[in-house]
């Protein structure tokens, strides 16, 4: 990746001499498999005699025109930049260019569909890669209105962030042109291009201003017999109108499409008016009510984003978390109080949450406003700090300003900053003045300083069962030693009748190291203590040993889910931490886990259930516990609801962990059909699923992989039969998937991603420790010869993480040390990866006393 950085001191200097007004592209998408024409007529203001530059990557450049002088392509383009020099007051630049087509989910993305063998493109362009389709001053601060004409097949539907024209046809109408009006002025990397025979349905809303809004909802024609238009739509009319009531601006944008494309790296992408998503919520098998939940969140986060992110955005990408954290936030809120989805908050919990704890526990965690310092920065930003941590702080700030309050400043920095950039000093000013509050020190601590706090109950109890003293006390790691204020509830919890009832509770802020809670003296000792009940706060909680007891005993009888999310991760947290024994997890979770009614609450503790018995617990326990894992599993499979979501996941979850031969003719069985599940049906991704199980057991082989593949030789068929090809636990095996990877660069993004998670499965741990000295000599080359996004997957995914031994720990200290220039991006993944195994053997260490 050298020569395509961009730094922060690069873009501001830019800015400075420099104002975009407006881009006209031309894109002729009828040139092959390979190239499309993309010509840009730029224009933009600057200080008369300046020079700066304007970012392109493409295969050949024919022309590079500014204000009239024509330039010599082989002297001013060089490492994706176009050197202008002599700048005018007012410039014209035009240039005309053959830029490529990718397969890694980056810039213009050409799938073709097994299926029928159509072609299908879309445009995916965070953080940096606008620049692979059009000549573009490629940062965020730099906004201008963009009009796309597009020549393509005659047959295709075309989609961009303006309405879509009726096209204009040529050659006997083989092939035809749109002439798209221009853009508001909006940032480049929410610009959008969705072309091919995409099949559509169209709906249309009106808004709180009486304006109509168009919808679409697109998809590939193999999978259009799987969408469920209706449903969509009525979530993003649930959405419109909470978001436009809520933050009092109707909708920025014209119309609005939303988009599934396949070979999509990320959930989705919120470019304006045309958002694209990933196949992965088409669901053409059965899917858990995690997923469709997740699916909920995703539509209204990214149309949060048509407000914060689209219509206000961030100056520089330092700001990335406050669009994400928000439209995290936001869709969370909208969810649980629009739609059906009431217990949102639990799963934001039971996801999010868990997700931003183990990020800020990283050696990698950093401020949630974090430094920038170049697009490779923010690339690897898209974390649980961006994301989570950030949209749990903006839920513990709105409750601290009101949410009224919260509201009202935020349509107010709508209204203010309306298609413009801004900074984080911008929305709290607003937020200052609806609220009455001074937020300098808020932002201080929780924005601008890294790390979790700790916070743990201390009790004393008097001789008659009553509490005599109840403090907090609040602990922070050595490295990140600040302490923060709390909003936070205490909730009592008793067993009575069979269930575990809250039976009080208090709300108050806890500061300092240590606070006392006094209104608690005299309060009969319960059975379970809740630090955080409601979860109000972002900080880890401890529970007292009676109260652990009683969880591993009767978690599953605590009557409210948010209050068993908190349980769940307090219980793992203790776990991670080494604090408790992983033994002791797995003991909670297959004594309790049969009882929970929350899909995502499932999910979590399930793949936190599988990593504990794979890497937390003591090497000599270590096929002893998978053994019980997976047989409780399959017992819990067994006595789950017929044809219910528990059900689905611990058949999934089994078939992953099954580990030994009577295991596997178990899976065998039910992939067969020789076992039968009342209610469970052996849909196509279900078998795929068991397959790979069986691959990764070396009871199926490629023969019954290619069967399989003959059967549904479809895009996500074919990332399947790369996870089970990689997964079978042979020499040869490993070795081919190794190459296929490693020695070649011509692997779709996501059938990279599936073979990588293949070639790591836990059952093949023995066979990794060939790789470890592989792995650390690829790094450097894959990382300065791949795409980013390819690069991430190949040093994240094939880390032979299974290992989780002294040998593995030593070896990755060795390549940091030696190492010390490596990119910091790269350094980042290979901290994140070490600290894994550090946790690990901790752990291994607790669970051996």
């Amino acid at each position: 990746m050298p020569g395509e950085n961009l730094t922060r001191i690069e873009a501001h200097e830019r800015r400075a001499v420099i104002d975009t007004r407006s881009y006209e592209v031309a894109l002729d998408l009828t040139k092959g498999a390979e190239v499309f024409g993309s010509r840009s007529v730029v224009r933009f203001a600057a200080t008369p005699g300046s020079a700066t530059f304007i970012d392109l990557i493409a295969r050949e450049v024919r022309e590079i025109t500014l204000n009239g002088r024509e330039l010599d392509p082989s002297v001013v383009f060089r490492d994706s930049r176009i050197q202008l020099d002599g700048l005018e007051e007012e410039n014209e630049l035009v240039v005309d260019a053959d830029c490529l087509y990718t397969n890694t989910g980056e810039g213009l993305h050409r799938f073709v569909d097994p299926v029928d063998g159509e072609a299908y493109l879309y445009s995916q362009f965070e953080v940096p890669d606008s620049r692979r389709m059009f000549a573009v001053f490629e940062q965020p601060d730099l906004k201008a209105t963009f009009q796309f004409t597009v020549t393509a097949p005659a047959r295709w539907k075309v989609v961009s962030n303006a309405p879509t024209p009726e096209p204009i046809t040529h050659d006997e109408a083989s092939t035809a042109t749109w002439g798209f009006a221009p853009t508001q002025r909006i940032s480049s990397y929410i610009t959008a291009l969705i072309a091919g025979p995409y099949e559509e349905t169209r709906s249309e809303l009106t808004n709180s201003e009486g304006r109509v809004i168009p919808l679409g909802v697109f998809a590939r024609r193999s999978l259009w017999q799987h969408i469920d238009a209706d449903y969509i739509f009525e979530k993003t009319r649930q959405g419109f109108a909470y978001f436009e009531d809520r933050f009092g601006y109707p909708y920025p944008f014209e119309k609005y499409d939303q988009l599934f494309v396949p070979e999509f790296n990320a959930g989705a992408m919120e470019n304006a008016g045309a958002v694209t998503f990933t196949e992965t919520y088409v669901f053409r098998s059965k899917v858990t009510d995690a997923v469709k939940e997740r699916r909920v969140v995703t539509i209204l986060h990214e149309l949060a984003h048509m407000w914060f992110g689209d219509l206000v955005t961030m100056k520089w990408w330092n700001d990335l978390w406050l669009n994400e954290s928000f439209a995290e936030w936001a869709s969370t809120i909208a969810t649980a109080e629009a739609t059906e989805w009431t217990e949102a908050w639990t799963t934001f919990n039971a996801m999010e949450k868990t997700w931003a704890y183990r990020q800020d526990q990283l050696p990698s965690t950093h401020p949630v406003v974090a430094e920038i310092n170049d697009l490779e920065d923010v690339q690897v930003n898209f974390d649980g700090i961006t994301y989570a941590k950030g949209g749990s702080v903006l839920k513990q700030l709105a409750a601290w300003v009101g949410i009224d309050g919260f509201f009202s400043g935020v349509g107010a920095y709508f209204k203010k900053h309306a298609f413009s950039n801004t900074e984080l000093s911008d929305l709290l000013v607003e937020l200052e003045r609806t609220s009455g509050r001074d937020l300098s020190g808020w932002s201080r601590k929780w924005l601008e300083t890294a790390g979790v706090n700790t916070l743990s109950p201390v009790i004393d109890e008097s001789g008659d069962g009553t509490i005599s003293r109840f403090a907090i006390t609040q602990t922070a790691p050595a490295d990140y030693p600040t302490i923060r204020p709390h909003r936070l509830g205490i909730g009592f919890y008793d067993l009575k009748d069979g269930a575990l009832t809250r039976t009080h509770s208090v709300e108050l802020d806890v500061d300092g190291d240590l606070t006392e809670v006094p209104q608690l003296k005299g309060v009969r000792r319960p059975d379970l203590v809740l630090l955080n009940d409601e979860d109000l706060a972002y900080a880890k909680i401890r529970l007292d040993d009676r109260s652990l007891a009683t969880a591993i005993d009767h978690l599953a009888d605590i009557a409210d889910p948010l209050a068993r999310s908190l349980v769940w991760g307090a219980a793992w947290d203790q776990t991670r931490d080494a604090e408790s024994a992983a033994s002791d997890y797995v003991d909670l979770v297959l004594r309790n886990i049969g009882r929970e009614t929350e899909s995502t609450t499932i999910r979590t503790t399930l793949a936190q259930l599988q990593l504990a018995a794979n890497a937390y617990v003591a090497p000599e326990h270590r096929d002893v516990t998978r053994l019980r894992v997976a047989d409780g599993l399959w017992a819990l499979a067994q006595a789950a609801g017929a044809g219910s979501d528990a059900q689905l996941q611990f058949v999934t979850a089994f078939a992953s962990a099954a580990t030994t031969a009577e295991q596997g003719q178990i899976v065998r069985g039910l992939r067969d059909g020789e076992i039968v599940l009342e209610g469970l049906t052996i849909d196509t991704d279900l078998s795929w699923q068991l397959l790979v199980s069986l691959a990764a057991s070396g009871v199926a082989d490629d023969a019954a992989i290619d069967a399989a593949l003959a059967a549904d030789n479809t895009a996500k068929g074919g990332e399947f039969a790369a996870q089970a090809r990689a997964a079978i636990p042979t020499a040869e095996a490993k070795a081919a998937a190794w190459a296929s990877l490693i020695d070649q660069d011509t692997l779709p993004n996501t059938i990279v991603r599936s073979a990588a998670v293949g070639f790591v499965h836990p059952a093949g741990r023995s066979l990794l420790g060939d790789y470890v000295g592989r792995y650390f000599d690829m790094l450097l080359p894959i990382w300065g010869s791949r795409s980013y996004k390819i690069a991430e997957y190949l040093c994240e995914l094939l880390y032979p993480a299974p290992l989780a031994d002294a040998a593995l720990r030593e070896a990755t200290r060795a390549w940091l040390t030696g190492n010390p220039e490596a990119p910091g991006a790269l350094r980042r993944i290979v901290l994140e990866n070490l600290a894994g195994v550090e946790r690990a053997l901790a752990a291994q260490a607790r669970d051996a006393e």
